[in-house]
């Protein structure tokens, strides 16, 4: 399936979830936001919500300092 993330499009294999995405990016899901299609996901439902070819998301990722 094509995923645009970030605007970059990225090919990943289905099924995959949000967390999945997230751990396959090596990123703490603690420390992300996510949109998918203009919708924030829950940080609850990570491992719930199923991508789907052509989903767009927005990952933001925080980082501690100062």
């Amino acid at each position: 399936m094509q995923l645009t993330i970030n605007g970059d499009i990225h090919e990943a294999q289905a099924p995959l979830t949000v967390l999945g995405l997230i751990e396959r990016f090596g990123l703490d899901p603690r420390k992300v936001a996510i949109e998918r299609n203009f919708e924030i996901v829950p940080r609850s439902v990570y491992g719930e919500t199923q991508l789907a070819d052509g989903d767009r998301l927005e990952i933001v990722h925080f980082v501690g300092g100062g």
